[in-house]
């Protein structure tokens, strides 16, 4: 029971709304149509509220039926889900499968791997979130997350386990109109160096790793998004995931430019997936984390 309410007469409710009779819904539900009826009726009585119009030759649901069904439509499939949850559970399914993926990584791969997992497992919940840089690993480490799809810079820690899934090729941009984009010529440390380079930074760290950062002049952002926008309304220059800035390249709207001895644009980064070390994977996280393996291009 919820109060005075029971799932059964909720069940009934959507059953008849659905089936346009109390005939119908009783065959659809295994019951007596008398038993559909009274339960309807004891529901309108509880609630002191008319939810079908019985004048005509089939029941219609009043403008506050329609209300309330779709509340009992919303209680009937979390009661739904609680019972496929608890029977994935009662296998050893985890109750929840929680990933974190850092901003820079491509959907791609991930897309399609969750896909597989949803038809492997269409009762798991699964929960979602994409980080600011360096937040994926924080949350593994917090052990808020199963998984982990992020960059691992310099090194793989020692308190996870990792496995690369994908390279992602790394690109120094600038807008056209900026001064860099002008210069039709490799460039140095020196040419950099009086303008800004915008940078994607951990908003949880102020020391975070430095990694293909040049000169003192820095703007910071969390949002991947809006330092595309200003990139692309020339206020810097700095390094983007090719994925992410094709369309602007083939546009114009962005120009690729060169930089001396830069190791960083001459080899691709490695994205992984990894759990901690000292953790055991439930069996849809081993699932998943297999099934990304299985598709690594690396």
């Amino acid at each position: 029971m919820i109060g005075n309410l029971s799932l059964d007469q909720l069940r009934m409710l959507v059953a008849v709304a659905d089936e346009g009779s109390f005939s119908a819904a009783a065959r659809l539900l295994g019951r007596s149509q008398s038993v559909i009826s009274q339960g309807i009726a004891n529901l309108e009585a509880v609630q002191d509220v008319i939810l079908f119009d019985r004048s005509g030759y089939r029941p219609t649901l009043t403008e506050g039926g329609r209300a309330l069904v779709a509340q009992a439509r919303a209680v009937v499939a979390s009661a739904q889900q609680f019972e496929a949850v608890a029977a994935g559970m009662r296998t050893g399914l985890e109750a929840e499968l929680a990933l974190a993926i850092d901003p820079l990584v491509p959907s791609a791969p991930l897309i399609e791997a969750l896909n597989d997992l949803r038809e492997a497992f269409p009762t798991l919940p699964v929960s979602f979130s994409t980080e600011g840089l360096g937040g994926a690993l924080r949350r593994l480490r917090q052990d808020t997350v199963s998984l982990a799809i992020c960059l691992l810079i310099p090194s793989v820690p020692e308190d996870v386990v990792a496995y690369p899934i994908v390279r992602m090729s790394m690109r120094a941009v600038v807008a056209p109109h900026h001064p860099l984009g002008k210069l039709n010529r490799t460039l140095t440390r020196t040419d950099l160096d009086p303008h800004t380079q915008l940078v994607l930074a951990d908003p949880h760290r102020s020391d975070g790793p430095d990694y293909g950062i040049i000169g003192t002049r820095r703007w910071r952002f969390v949002d991947l998004g809006r330092r595309l926008d200003f990139l692309h309304a020339g206020f810097g220059w700095c390094r983007m995931p090719d994925h992410i800035v094709a369309p602007s390249l083939a546009s114009n709207r962005l120009v690729e430019i060169k930089i001396e001895h830069d190791d960083v644009n001459a080899q691709d980064m490695p994205i992984y997936v990894a759990h901690r070390s000292d953790r055991t994977l439930g069996p849809a996280g081993q699932w998943l984390l297999q099934r990304l393996k299985d598709r690594s291009s690396v």
